[in-house]
């Protein structure tokens, strides 16, 4: 007989997206591109970038604040924030603690995870272990960036790309009865590979050169591992919770290129119909990409109770990961 567990139900989604656009035909009259050289290479059409004196923090804010009202709770409410960030308002303190602050949550703890695209991933992770294991009730788990701050402007191999934005849930403990029935996060799978740091990086940081640096890609090699890399974390995180992959009901990839999430697809022969994709609207938005696209189709309705969701997202490190849950 299967023994009742933890769970990690997720209770409300939230997203913010700085009210400045940049369309491919705005970047067009700063780098050598074009709208169509980009879509047809990437799927995107538009990003949201941050506006003057618009930090990390105030995008996480934002975010947290609707997933709170989603959810029906209060900052009282909340014993854990977890905020996946690889734009940091400062070198210190975490983005967390300034959330916990601007909140208004005086208790409980705050704190950042910092694994780059996959950030998100990684912090549901975290705080997923943390409900499980009885130290915490009620998590605020968030992915916010800044990726303009990093971007050289004359690279437009890379400038084209990213965007800004923030995502954050709610997650809540209940109880389950430890099976792929449950409602929740049925598990996450991660992976990372420090042999691939020249692939996705940024050539800075306070111990080398003192400055933020710029992010540095070497663009066919990063989509080569990514597909493949993935989609193995998709398969891991299938079969551990022992679900078929034409059970899951809906795929949130991070958003990086319209190619990969067509590439992944492909490669698992998963319907691109179920693949949720917001990257024509945002960009890469990297740790925010998932809870972006995430709250997007909650929002929109196509997300409802009961279905399986698939959350998955590879970033620089290699970082890598997957996370199944429960609607």
């Amino acid at each position: 007989m299967t023994r009742p567990i933890i769970r990690s139900h997720v209770i409300g989604c939230g997203a913010y997206l700085p009210k400045t656009i940049v369309t491919n035909n705005d970047l067009a009259t700063r780098v050598d591109t074009s709208d169509e050289w980009i879509r047809t290479r990437t799927g995107i059409r538009q990003r949201h970038i941050a506006g003057e004196g618009e930090k990390t923090s105030d995008l996480a804010l934002a975010a947290a604040q609707i997933a709170l009202a989603n959810a029906g709770c209060t900052a009282s409410d909340i014993d854990m924030v977890v905020v996946a960030t690889t734009t940091p308002d400062e070198t210190f303190p975490s983005v967390g603690t300034i959330v916990q602050s601007r909140l208004g949550m005086t208790r409980g703890f705050a704190f950042d995870v910092q694994a780059v695209c996959a950030g998100f991933i990684y912090a549901l992770s975290v705080a997923d272990s943390f409900i499980r294991t009885g130290q915490v009730r009620t998590a605020l788990v968030i992915g916010a960036e800044t990726m303009s701050r990093l971007m050289d402007w004359n690279d437009r191999t890379t400038c084209v790309l990213f965007g800004d934005g923030a995502g954050a849930v709610v997650l809540n403990a209940a109880e389950g009865a430890g099976t792929a029935a449950d409602r929740g996060v049925l598990n996450t799978c991660l992976f990372s590979d420090g042999r691939m740091h020249d692939l996705l990086y940024v050539d800075g940081g306070p111990s080398t050169t003192g400055t933020t640096g710029h992010l540095r890609m070497q663009g066919k090699e990063v989509f080569k591992h990514a597909v493949t890399n993935i989609a193995a974390a998709i398969e891991a995180s299938a079969l551990a919770a022992g679900v078929p992959l034409s059970e899951i009901d809906w795929f949130v990839p991070h958003q990086a290129n319209q190619r990969i999430l067509d590439g992944t697809a492909k490669k698992l022969n998963v319907d691109p119909v179920k693949i949720i994709s917001t990257v024509a609207l945002h960009g890469n938005t990297s740790a925010a990409s998932v809870p972006l696209a995430l709250s997007t189709a909650v929002s929109d309705g196509r997300i409802k109770p009961g279905q399986l969701v698939l959350l998955e997202a590879l970033g620089g490190g290699m970082t890598w990961g997957a996370g199944l849950i429960r609607w």
